[in-house]
């Protein structure tokens, strides 16, 4: 056998290097990195499910999930975006203004290309979506699922008081004093983390002055002075004259707050769809109903709140082309049906029927349907460093409602520095 001359093993060391060098960089393209909020045991489980079943489709594909607490995780994500090597390659975000806050920011990647050959936006989502997920007409929200909010409460408490659901203002007042008398603190919350008190504040506001004043406020065309913005406060602090919220509630989590509920210490909680999340106990899950923020005024066009999650892909991502792949995945009628079945949250794809969700949420769907508008959330809706100030403001009312004009004042002046 002849030797190899030099040349030609020098040459074939090269085309090795080369192809390897091809080969590791293929694959690192097929990374996908996903920075998470879902820290609570059920939503965590359930997208690591969701990215074992896309890896095994994908053999090619390593997908990783780094999960932090979800109150960290709106701080961490300022600092992961504008990074180029602290970038994520997907981050789990919110619809609305909380997306375009990024987006006006230019830190997020377009997805108009991630539908499919000749799909778009509209075959995956309902057209409603579009206001939530698209700026200037472009897609930069990947929606994945949305809840509903409600009055929570423990269905063998209201059967021991012979108590039903509560629709108007006045049933609801009876039932907190029925709850009162019988030993049981009305409402449960915990405002350790403050939106939990501004979902009040969405409500009363939309109840007594309806969705279109209420955006108007959330974008800075109304004052918070508005006489219509101190009867929100107002009629709230009629709940906390009458002692009907828990004690210390500045102290505990949502969660924490929950577990008053669970315990039935006491009789009802504000909460989204998602409180299902955090039981462990399958007797009380079953026990568990709901019902809509009580009407107020009747000539008021009925508002609920309809938060929804989902990705985004940064615009600094390592890996954007194996990013879009798993984004399409996410998009897809299977993947959305998969954490909406177990999570027990109205998937955000159009195209799974209604008869395949369960009874409760069923009647979610049924409330948000004859429902005449949808809004966000609080900080959701408003200009970050707007929500940020107001929040904490809401939160002082409840711990000292008497001081609604210097809380009101203390709201303007932000609307004023942010807005004006």
């Amino acid at each position: 056998m002849k030797k190899l001359s030099s040349t030609l093993i020098i040459s074939i060391l090269v085309i090795s290097v080369i192809l390897g060098s091809s080969l590791a960089a293929l694959a690192a393209e097929k990374k996908v990195v996903i920075n998470s909020y879902m820290a609570d045991p059920a939503p965590k489980k359930t997208l690591k499910q969701l990215v074992e079943r896309f890896e095994e489709e994908h053999p090619d594909f390593e997908v990783t999930i780094n999960t932090y607490p979800h109150e960290d995780y709106k701080t961490l994500i300022r600092t992961w975006l504008p990074s180029k090597k602290a970038s994520p390659d997907i981050v789990t975000w919110f619809a609305g203004e909380r997306a375009n806050t990024f987006v006006d920011k230019d830190l997020m990647m377009p997805l108009d290309d991630i539908w499919g050959e000749g799909k778009g936006f509209e075959d995956y989502f309902p057209r409603a979506f579009k206001s939530i997920s698209q700026f200037e007409g472009t897609t930069y929200f990947l929606p994945q699922s949305w809840y509903w909010y409600g009055f929570w409460y423990r269905k063998s408490v209201f059967r021991e008081l012979n108590l039903e659901e509560p629709i108007t203002w006045n049933q609801f007042l009876n039932v907190c004093e029925k709850l009162k008398e019988n030993g049981y603190t009305p409402i449960t919350i915990g405002s350790k983390f403050r939106w939990t008190a501004a979902a009040y504040f969405d409500y009363f506001n939309l109840r007594l002055n309806g969705a279109d004043f209420h955006m108007k406020l959330m974008n800075g065309e109304v004052k918070y002075t508005n006489p219509k913005v101190k009867d929100v406060f107002e009629k709230w602090k009629v709940l906390l004259d009458k002692g009907y919220f828990i004690d210390n509630h500045t102290s505990y989590s949502w969660q924490e707050g929950a577990k008053f509920l669970f315990n039935k210490e006491a009789g009802m909680y504000l909460m989204g769809q998602f409180i299902q999340d955090v039981v462990s106990d399958e007797e009380v899950k079953e026990d568990l109903g709901f019902f809509r923020f009580p009407i107020m005024d009747a000539s008021v066009p009925i508002a609920e709140e309809t938060p929804t999650d989902g990705f985004m892909i940064p615009k600094n991502a390592p890996h954007p082309e194996a990013a879009k792949e798993f984004m399409h995945y996410l998009a897809t009628k299977q993947s959305q049906w998969f954490f909406a079945e177990n999570l027990n949250r109205i998937a955000a794809n159009k195209n799974i029927e209604h008869e395949k969700y369960g009874p409760l949420v069923q009647k979610g769907l049924r409330m948000i349907n004859r429902s005449d508008k949808v809004t966000q959330f609080y900080d959701r809706d408003t200009k970050p460093a707007m929500a940020d100030k107001a929040m904490d403001q809401i939160v002082k009312f409840m711990v000292k409602p008497d001081q609604i004009d210097q809380i009101v004042e203390a709201m303007e002046a932000q609307r004023k520095k942010v807005f004006e």
